[in-house]
């Protein structure tokens, strides 16, 4: 049975979500502080982790920044009423796989579990980069899974660098924000746009020389994004 751990300090929100999440089949642990979280998710080895930022003990943050340097690739949820796009860049750039802010509606928390735990299932987009492809001073070698900027080795977050190879197979091409949530994340629908966004800023930081004024990753209006090669 898949396995999902809750890690929120509101007790009436935990258990409604538990509740829900069992009705569809989910095995569900509840954590109410950052800390026994951590170590839950640690020891019960679950399939997806929602995690709420505003935790006593240790905040939401900090729990993600540990397990990702931690190694642990399980997908996480961000749920939290801190809705500015500040806060959900931050979330992204720690490993992040989605961000739901308060209040929410529980048919979109629930498409959105359903399709990380998807995409978990499925393994990540499909590389179809034949040979190593260059970009200013941007090198991606699909052989290695591996990014250099100017010879240094760049790290990318699993969903960034599929984003990359997403844009970088098209050739130039456009590709509509609808397009990238399926093929990179499993999801169809526009209320999602806001996460392709956020993790294309990201790829803007570590790989432009001027994030706010890209020569490479660039915005189509209306439409999406292509990559200049």
């Amino acid at each position: 049975m898949t396995r999902i751990l809750v890690i929120e300090d509101n007790r009436n929100l935990a258990t409604g979500l538990r509740n829900n999440l069992e009705i569809e089949g989910y095995e569900v642990e509840i954590a109410s502080d950052g800390t026994s979280g951590l170590t839950l998710a640690r020891t019960m080895e679950p399939d997806l982790i929602v995690l709420d930022l505003m935790l006593p003990g240790m905040d939401g943050y900090r729990v993600l920044r540990t397990l990702r340097d931690d190694g642990v690739d399980t997908p996480v949820l961000i749920l939290s009423a801190r809705g500015e796009e500040t806060d959900k860049v931050l979330g992204f750039h720690l490993g992040a796989d989605d961000y739901v802010a308060k209040p929410f509606g529980l048919l979109e928390l629930l498409a959105r579990v359903d399709a990380l735990l998807r995409r978990a299932a499925t393994g990540r987009v499909k590389n179809k980069l034949a040979a190593p492809v260059s970009f200013g001073d941007v090198q991606v070698d699909p052989g290695t899974h591996t990014v250099k900027r100017s010879g240094e080795a760049v790290t990318l977050r699993p969903k960034e660098y599929d984003l990359l190879v997403a844009l970088l197979q098209r050739r130039g091409q456009v590709a509509s924000r609808s397009e990238l949530l399926e093929e990179v994340w499993g999801y169809s629908g526009e209320v999602y746009s806001r996460t392709v966004d956020t993790h294309v800023a990201e790829l803007r930081r570590k790989l432009e020389d001027n994030a706010a004024e890209p020569k490479h990753i660039l915005t189509v209006r209306k439409t999406g994004y292509r990559i200049r090669v």
